[in-house]
């Protein structure tokens, strides 16, 4: 059995429908995918994410927004990165102040969560960790896909510095995904990761 990690963007949960259509266009083809609720906090979250990949050695990690800022850090495993945002504090900072409604619903049972400056500076020392160590091996793991039509998010160039533009590939879409997305963009490519039978 193949194991994918799905890590979810900001102000969402482990229990969003991108992780359920993962696990529905993955049915039956012995793939496994979890998704967890990553935690407000950024240097929780940092942590506890790198614990959870090294105790559950995914074959895969597919990831979005700010979760694809965190997996970037993931070193040695493959990953995909749709449209990521790898400078949170900077977009809370114009964008996002105050009290925030999750989008999906936590394990917890939280509803909404607090941006403020304790968060927006742990982003910061979060970001301080990015693109560090990149071998021409850890170039070869990792891919990034960018909507054309995102008006979010534009991290374009520094994907492209730092993995290459034979590592990017453009997909008409937004930022968010659906399932059109998932399916014709990102399932192929973690199919061929994966070396899954068509």
């Amino acid at each position: 059995m193949k194991k994918a990690i799905y890590l979810h963007g900001f102000a969402s949960a482990g229990s969003t429908g991108t992780a359920t259509t993962m696990r529905n266009l993955l049915y039956g083809r012995d793939v496994t995918v979890l998704s967890p609720d990553i935690p407000v906090s950024p240097l929780e979250a940092q942590q506890m994410l790198s614990a959870f990949v090294q105790s559950e050695q995914p074959d895969i990690i597919v990831a979005t927004s700010m979760g694809a800022m965190f997996a970037e850090q993931l070193k040695g495993f493959p990953r995909i990165l749709v449209n990521p945002s790898f400078h949170m504090a900077r977009l809370l900072t114009f964008r996002g102040m105050g009290r925030r409604q999750f989008r999906n619903k936590r394990q917890d049972g939280a509803t909404d969560f607090k941006v403020d400056k304790e968060m927006i500076s742990q982003f910061q020392q979060v970001e301080k960790n990015s693109f560090q160590g990149i071998t021409p091996q850890e170039k070869a793991l990792v891919w990034g896909l960018f909507g054309t039509q995102d008006k979010l998010v534009n991290c374009q160039a520094d994907f492209r510095k730092h993995y290459g533009a034979e590592q990017m590939r453009l997909f008409e879409g937004e930022h968010f995904l659906n399932d059109k997305v998932l399916s014709r963009v990102v399932l192929p490519l973690v199919e061929q990761i994966l070396q899954l039978p068509h």
